[in-house]
């Protein structure tokens, strides 16, 4: 696998991601730019069975955002991926604009799922999941939650239905950027016992850094062919790739400014210079 690649992909996707936020004047850039690398993982890394050309393909893997207002980043991913024009970024969260704020399927129709209330995605791709398996086919269903989220009741309730219908085709992916909207995950219910829960629960638990693309792509390889519930822990950086956002709260639903945009832009140009040919 090309790493490199992979990176400058990954630089491409956080400039897009800027833009965007910063031209719709709202947005969530924080957690956006942490599940940046998780992303291009999935789409770029021979892991998602996927067709741009076809995407209700019925053999296609299913992807779920469940921290839907990362969406930002699931845009810029599947432009990139030839879903839909790279012109179209601009008119985030814009009047009449297929790219809300959070995803909805009606407009939208290359995700699987409307999203908002966070809490709902791993239930829905357990409910895929099972699909697949009564009807004997093989795509396997992928959940990216953010940590904040394990917090909701309706997680729980998930973590444990998918261990007692043996849901082997079902990845659960947390973006573990240890904030959320109120502050630290730690501090507002103990996010330290989230990967113990997950164990306790019989999941089986594969914990990478959730912006290396090597333990990324070793991490999805090997879950894949594990016989039950696989949830990757991926430890992340809140606003990763700005320095001024990286792990700041006040970056979690706050568009930057004209002004600070050209800085990220500027900083995010710098680094792409390390990947160039």
């Amino acid at each position: 696998m090309d790493f490199l690649h992979l990176k400058k992909i990954a630089n491409q996707i956080r400039q897009d991601i800027i833009k965007m936020i910063t031209e719709a004047g709202s947005g969530h850039p924080g957690g956006s730019l942490s599940c940046v690398e998780i992303l291009v993982s999935l789409y770029f890394g021979d892991i998602l069975k996927y067709d741009p050309q076809n995407p209700h393909w019925e053999e296609r893997d299913r992807f779920i955002l469940s921290k839907a207002h990362g969406a930002p980043a699931l845009y810029a991913v599947l432009s990139q991926a030839g879903f839909f024009s790279h012109n179209e970024l601009l008119t985030l969260r814009k009047i009449n604009s297929r790219l809300q704020g959070h995803p909805d399927r009606i407009k939208f129709p290359y995700v699987e799922t409307s999203g908002g209330a966070l809490g709902q995605g791993l239930s829905i791709g357990i409910g895929m999941a099972l699909a697949a398996l009564y009807q004997k086919k093989d795509w396997q269903v992928f959940v990216l939650m953010s940590d904040g989220e394990q917090e909701e009741g309706s997680t729980m309730e998930g973590m444990l239905c998918a261990v007692k219908y043996k849901l082997n085709n079902l990845i659960g992916i947390i973006d573990a950027n240890r904030l959320q909207i109120d502050g630290s995950v730690d501090e507002i219910m103990e996010g330290k016992t989230i990967k113990k829960r997950y164990l306790a629960f019989g999941w089986e638990v594969i914990e990478v850094n959730g912006h290396n693309f090597s333990e990324l792509l070793n991490a999805f390889k090997k879950a894949k062919n594990i016989q039950k519930p696989v949830c990757i822990f991926a430890s992340t950086i809140k606003g990763k790739g700005v320095s001024f956002m990286e792990n700041k709260v006040q970056w979690h639903g706050k568009a930057p400014t004209t002004k600070e945009a050209k800085i990220a832009l500027e900083e995010l140009k710098e680094e792409a210079k390390k990947y160039a040919n």
